[in-house]
Parts: structure tokens; C-alpha cells; sequence
């Protein structure tokens, strides 16, 4: 349970700050518009975080990166594998057709590469803190 807790939280919390900074001065949204869209994506979070915690985990004990190149790469590989799928997921819930989902999620990606080393570090350090382990 402190396990989902954590990375749970951790998910929120970094994604809810860096999303919404983006949607209010990347994309101009009314501080509005960001708080609803960041409250439609926490439940997407709570079920997600967890589970992209342990899959990130299951690459590293896989890859066992030893050099910073490596563990970045492993951390691009482990996002983008688990977070594709769930974007495109999301997607077609939405109602968005298949080109629309393309074009989103092709865009997405390199927010993706970008995002996912930081996260793991965020990630690992919160882990840290509480006293939880992953790997």
C-alpha cells in the first residue's frame, strides 16, 4: 500500500506541476481551464502511477543500466512503453479517430523523452524519502 502511495503521489505531483505550467504558459490556458484539466487527469494518475512505478522497475532490474547514458535510456524506454499505450488509450475514450490519435500521441513523444528522466529521478527520490524501494 505505501508502495501505490508513493509512486501514486509522486505521479500527481510532478505531472500536475509540470502539465499544468505547460497548459497555463506553453499554451495559454485560463488558470481555469488547467485546474479541470488537471483534475480529469488526477484519476488517470491514481491508476497509472503505481503501475508504471513497478514497470519502471522491471526495466531497470532487466537492463541493469550501470552508466548514466544507460539509466537515462532505460528511463526513456520504460515511459515511453507504458505511457504510449496509455496516452492512446486515453485518446480513443475521448473520442479522438485514429489520425487524430497519431497525431497526438507523435507530438506527445517528445514531451514523453524529454519528462521521463527527470520523473525517474523525482520518482527515486521520493521513493527515497519515504523509505520505499523499488528495485
Amino acid at each position: 500500500m505505501r508502495g501505490y502511495l508513493i509512486d501514486t503521489i509522486g505521479a500527481v505531483v510532478f505531472f500536475t506541476t509540470v502539465a499544468g505550467f505547460s497548459e497555463l504558459v506553453i499554451a495559454g490556458m485560463h488558470p481555469g481551464q488547467v485546474l479541470v484539466a488537471r483534475l480529469i487527469t488526477i484519476p488517470v494518475m491514481m491508476l497509472t502511477g503505481r503501475p508504471y512505478g513497478i514497470w519502471r522497475d522491471f526495466v531497470f532490474v532487466t537492463l541493469t543500466p550501470q552508466r548514466r547514458f544507460e539509466r537515462f535510456a532505460c528511463d526513456i524506454s520504460a515511459f515511453l512503453t507504458f505511457q504510449v499505450p496509455v496516452y492512446m488509450a486515453t485518446l480513443a475514450l475521448a473520442g479522438a479517430n485514429f489520425p487524430e490519435i497519431i497525431a497526438a500521441v507523435g507530438a506527445a513523444i517528445i514531451f514523453m523523452i524529454v519528462l521521463s528522466r527527470p520523473y525517474g529521478l523525482f520518482l527515486d527520490a521520493l521513493r527515497k524519502w519515504a523509505g520505499t524501494t523499488g528495485r
